[in-house]
Order: C-alpha cells, then structure tokens, then sequence
C-alpha cells in the first residue's frame, strides 16, 4: 500500500544528524526524521543526584521538552513542571542514554541530556534517542579528557518506531501514520541489535506474535541505518 510520503513499507524517512550544532555544549546535534526535528545537547555537570553522592560515581539523565509551535497548533508551555507523557518519554531517554555507557567511574559528574523538539512529524521520542547517543558520546570524551578518566561511553543506542498501518506493518511511522495505527510501537536498540527497550500498544486492535516478531524484523534494519547515520556523524 502506498505510504502517505510514498516510501517503501521498509524505508526510514531522510535522516539528517548535525553534531556539534551548539557551541557552548560539550556535546550536541541536531536531528531530522523526515519532519520532525530535535535539538539534543549533552552538559557536563559538577555533582550528582543526592542518592548518588559518596560513591565517586557519575550519572546521566535526560530532560524533554515541545516547543509550543512544534505542531499544527500551539501547545502551551509546561510551566508547571513535565506532564506525564514528558516525563514519560524523558525518562526513556535517559534509559537509553545510560544502556551506551560501559559504567560510571568518571566522578561524581552528571551528564544532562535535554532533547528539544523543533518539529514534531511523528517520531519525536525516537529521534530523540538517536541524537541524544551523538550528543553524549562527545560529552563523554569531553569529559574523560577534562578528569583524565576512562572514556565511559562504550556503545551507541538508536531507536525507531514502527507500527501496523491499514494492515501493513511500516517502519519509522510519520504522524499521518501514526495517528491511524492499529498498532504502534517504539524501539530502543544498542549497537549491534541488543534490546534496551520495545513499547508496543494495540491501539485499535491486536496483533500476533508473528505481527510483533515482523516489526522487530523491520526495527533492527531501520536502527542498523541509524547506526551508520550516527557513526558518519561523529566521524567514526
């Protein structure tokens, strides 16, 4: 079945990773998937979370946000403090920032992730995922060199959604398709093809086991051309 932007059931949408966009952050970049756009910056920050302190250990975490224009209408801002599908996606990504890590002996330092959305076509936690690893693999060799530690970063992590669309299962849903799915889910892979997290939803109807083991099928090719995309980034 044709696809709303005419791609291939199997097909990512373009996919652009821009490192080192800001200049102050000890790591960045900015990511396109198709239309939808984050800016994820990685700060090295002294000091760790009060349950973390003493250990000599370091942590990483990750905070979400949706500019008010990034959709077809205004959203307002979450002045109150992340909603529960902010906090939600934001601890996602800080799960998946930490499964690219080989441990935390690099002091007691926290590594903030904050992946901002610009555009939002679909996908936006996944992309998110994918150049917040860019983001923190630059903040890790930032910081290995400043504290004469070992380079922590010890894998990269990249997600993709994919879902069932009027029968068809689809990788990389954008928001046309996502919006109609029978089935939706989202897809958290470190490199080569180890799982870190899948959250799949029927969400107007069911699926099969061979329905879930089809999009696992389409989810480790498309995040194995995310790896390709992100090593290409950071001159890997």
């Amino acid at each position: 079945m044709a696809r709303p932007d005419g791609r291939g059931a199997a097909d990512l949408r373009p996919v652009a990773l821009e490192r080192g966009t800001n200049p102050y952050a000890e790591g960045s970049c900015l990511v396109r998937m198709g239309g939808t756009l984050v800016l994820c910056t990685a700060s090295v920050e002294a000091g760790v979370p009060s349950w973390r302190r003493g250990s000599g250990q370091g942590w990483v975490t990750a905070e979400y946000a949706m500019l008010p224009r990034a959709t077809t209408e205004r959203t307002p801002r979450e002045r109150q403090g992340p909603g529960g599908r902010t906090h939600e996606i934001q601890r996602l990504i800080g799960r998946s920032a930490r499964a690219a890590l080989t441990g935390y002996d690099f002091g007691e330092y926290t590594i903030r992730l904050d992946c901002d959305v610009l555009q939002a076509d679909g996908g936006t936690r996944t992309a998110a995922v994918t150049g917040a690893a860019v983001a923190l693999a630059d903040a890790c060799g930032h910081l290995a060199a400043a504290q004469g530690v070992a380079n922590p970063f010890g894998r990269l992590v990249a997600a993709v959604s994919v879902g069932v669309v009027e029968g068809e299962p689809r990788l990389d849903l954008a928001y046309a398709e996502d919006r109609v799915a029978e089935v939706d889910a989202n897809v958290v892979v470190a490199e080569p093809d180890r799982l870190v997290e899948v959250q799949g939803t029927g969400e107007h109807g069911t699926f099969s086991r061979a329905d879930l083991e089809r999009l696992m099928d389409l989810a480790l090719g498309g995040t194995a051309r995310l790896f390709a995309a992100q090593r290409a980034a950071l001159g890997w």
